[in-house]
């Protein structure tokens, strides 16, 4: 009877491929496939960020989503499609489990921090050995790429997707002290309008393709109102008392 294989969610991290953990690397020097999450016509960026890792012979096996922003999330019809999408990835990769096969997925940032990969571990992990090779995430390379201290102390940090409606999303960021903002896509001017309400505008930081080679940031205030790219996010400070908001307030 052949035994079954091993479920990798592997972290691929930010964007700079020198992020990647060690464990990320050892898990795909064992795979005998590995899964990657894309569009049609694309490969995805975590596939390009583990590139130099993948062995001669290595099985790949895109798993290709069905709608991107095609419809809305929250639309019944977009639910169901992606649903049965995660249903169908997890019994593709189920039959190269099945066969004794290891499989690494890829996921970008942090397999368990709004990753799809979160998907297939719930369907995967009770019935076979499954593994979880953490990642450094969007919002940790993001601050460290902009040297950016973003709370410390008895200071609360809020993680808030872009895609909450405006009068929530400002009550969420008056009511914390340093916050990160993703799913910024179209969503922009909703969060400007909303950081402006909670006060917090002024020392927003937009940060695009943190960590990447072709990475951009500059104050939410001066970014203009057209849509971010997907690798987007908005880094707001907490740390009040640090020596850059004193001379910051006084002036």
């Amino acid at each position: 009877m052949t035994e079954k294989g091993k479920l990798w969610g592997v972290g691929t991290g930010p964007g700079d491929p020198e992020l990647m953990t060690l464990k990320a690397v050892r898990a795909l020097s064992e795979a005998h496939v590995v899964a990657f999450f894309c569009k049609k016509g694309s490969t995805g960026n975590g596939r390009a960020i583990v590139a130099a890792h993948i062995r001669p012979g290595t099985v790949e096996l895109p798993l290709v989503y069905p709608v991107t922003v095609e419809k809305h999330r929250k639309s019944d019809d977009y639910g169901t499609e992606i649903s049965a999408f995660f249903d169908r990835s997890a019994e593709e990769i189920a039959v190269h489990l099945e066969a004794g096969r290891t499989v690494a997925v890829l996921s970008e940032g942090d397999p368990l921090f709004y990753g799809s990969y979160m998907h297939l571990h719930l369907r995967l992990a009770p019935r076979f050995e499954a593994e979880v090779a953490a990642g450094v995430t969007a919002m940790s390379g993001c601050w460290s790429a902009a040297g950016l201290p973003l709370v410390q102390g008895d200071d609360i940090l809020s993680v808030l997707p872009g895609t909450l409606d405006e009068d929530l999303l400002a009550e969420r960021l008056s009511g914390t002290d340093g916050a990160v903002i993703m799913k910024v896509g179209r969503n922009l001017p909703k969060i400007r309008r909303a950081l402006e309400r909670a006060g917090k505008l002024a020392g927003a930081l937009y940060v695009e393709r943190g960590t990447m080679a072709n990475a951009a940031m500059m104050p939410l205030a001066e970014r203009g109102p057209e849509p971010a790219p997907y690798f987007s996010i908005v880094l707001v400070p907490g740390w009040r008392t640090r020596p850059q908001a004193r001379a910051e307030a006084a002036e």
